[in-house]
């Protein structure tokens, strides 16, 4: 019987599963998306997750354990330099797993996995602005607050008239 056993072996051995992780997750780093099978997507979102989340805060400890499970200085290097400073406010769900189909050789199920702020197609190529929430119940900054540099940019704007709008 299985009883809350819920970790995918992916049928490999302990040593070859923990270097297929790494190193799917070194390519996920560095590219920012990559194709694979729907268990193997879901197996590395579980693994990678916890370590974007350990690259928010970069000091040499959290460095040294995530380079003890990626063992890549340059993966290492990316993902607290590039990956951290965009989802630096995102409260987890940092990756996205989205099916494209069946692969033609053997017809397994074949998932796309990207990081989520680094796809320009969904957020318009801008950077949304999202309204901020405090997660503790703590005071949390209001909306004016956050919107407060728009009404300035249009104060310092020369105010031109249109003859469509003169008329009316």
């Amino acid at each position: 019987m299985r009883h809350g056993k819920k970790f995918n072996h992916l049928s490999r051995q302990t040593a070859h599963r923990s270097s297929m992780l790494a190193n799917m997750a070194c390519s996920l780093i560095e590219h920012k998306r990559i194709n694979t099978t729907v268990a193997k997507a879901k197996a590395l979102k579980q693994f990678v997750e916890p370590l974007i989340t350990k690259s928010k805060a970069d000091t040499t400890h959290n460095r040294r354990i995530v380079f003890a499970y990626l063992r890549s200085k340059y993966a290492v290097t990316d993902l607290f330099r590039d990956v951290a400073a965009k989802v630096g406010d995102r409260p987890g769900g940092y990756t996205r797993i989205i099916k494209v189909g069946n692969r033609l050789g053997d017809n397994a199920d074949m998932a796309m996995i990207e990081l989520v702020d680094f796809n320009e197609l969904y957020n318009g190529g801008k950077k949304d602005v999202r309204k901020a929430k405090s997660r503790r119940g703590g005071k949390a900054k209001k909306a004016d607050e956050v919107v407060e540099a728009a009404p300035v940019a249009e104060a310092e704007a020369p105010a031109t008239e249109t003859p469509s709008e003169s008329a009316e």
